[in-house]
């Protein structure tokens, strides 16, 4: 049965998502979901969130998930959906069934609808500030609410054994997190000895329809270079990542030049940069250029998160840095 709830509730609920966007403000607390403690099945689920909350859940019925990325990392754990972003179908193209309503975009949740859904679980981002300020409405209609923060290989394992243990679905993290891991496993193994015994530097820059910001370890594409064995400029140039300076870059002349989009349109994002660094005489004559080595990398792979598809990132990046050593 719906909650009936209160128009103060509903006043307040509005009242915290007007005005609110952007990033979460920098927290002290952990990176990513800590290591769950398996509780016998059927019973409640107690675990630690990526903002540090001891989050209890008792085999959930109607889940809300308020960022797409989540909503498909939930579905690939064997859970079922009642209410999720936009971004689910027009960035992650997910099998959403009919009786699956959509409640807004990531950035704007309609946070009423979410409520009317009679949601008992919401899945958040902790780095959305829209998301920590609606958890407070949430749980004071009694929805339990978890966040959840997942920036590399790592991250994607930890919150997928967060939420088969929820699902009780201990075969479906074997399917889709644990064989994951083994793929990229792999691929690191056969690269990275390979790339130890003959260095390469790359440039990874980060494409906005505004302008461009060379990325390292903070990027899921940076740290899946560095676990490849990739040097990465940023590292020996840390001004980099103030200043894409053509200065430091031409003396530099890295081996490889990786970019990533930032947004929806990725024509503008290239536009910035064909009238931001690429503009200046001395582009053309950088190596990586010269060489055919300036990759814009897919957004699928390397923007959204790759969730089960972590692997095949991983193996594309190796396909183009040491081709032909994945084979046999």
């Amino acid at each position: 049965m719906i909650r009936r709830l209160t128009a103060a509730l509903l006043a307040a609920a509005l009242c915290l998502l007007a005005g609110c966007s952007g990033p979460a403000p920098s927290s002290p607390a952990p990176a990513a979901p800590s290591d769950p403690a398996p509780e016998a099945p059927g019973t409640a689920y107690t675990f630690t969130d990526a903002l540090g909350n001891t989050v209890t859940v008792d085999r959930p019925q109607r889940v809300v998930s308020f960022y797409g990325s989540f909503a498909e990392m939930w579905m690939l754990a064997g859970g079922e959906l009642a209410g999720t972003t936009d971004d689910a179908i027009t960035e992650r193209k997910l099998p959403l069934g009919e009786d699956v309503a959509i409640i807004g975009s990531t950035r704007n949740p309609n946070l009423e609808m979410a409520l009317g859904l009679d949601a008992d679980f919401a899945i958040l981002s902790a780095d959305t500030t829209d998301h920590v300020q609606a958890a407070e409405t949430l749980r004071a209609a009694g929805v339990t609410c978890a966040f959840f923060r997942v920036d590399t290989l790592e991250d994607y394992l930890a919150a997928m054994e967060i939420c088969t243990s929820i699902t009780g679905r201990a075969d479906l993290y074997e399917q889709n997190a644990l064989a994951v891991q083994r793929q990229a496993q792999e691929v690191i193994q056969r690269v990275r000895p390979l790339l130890e015994k003959e260095p390469v530097t790359a440039l990874l820059i980060r494409a906005y329809s505004t302008g461009a910001k060379a990325k390292g370890m903070d990027n899921l594409a940076g740290v899946m270079l560095h676990q490849l064995g990739v040097k990465n400029l940023v590292d020996q140039h840390p001004s980099l990542l103030e200043e894409l300076s053509m200065e430091e870059i031409i003396a530099a002349d890295p081996d490889y030049i990786f970019v990533t989009i930032m947004g929806s349109s990725q024509q503008k994002a290239l536009d910035a940069l064909a009238e931001g660094i690429q503009k200046n005489p001395a582009w053309s004559s950088l190596s990586a250029v010269q060489n055919g080595r300036y990759v814009i990398l897919p957004g699928d792979l390397f923007h959204y998160k790759p969730n089960a598809r972590w692997g095949e990132s991983y193996a594309y990046l190796a396909d183009i840095l040491c081709p032909g050593a994945l084979e046999g």
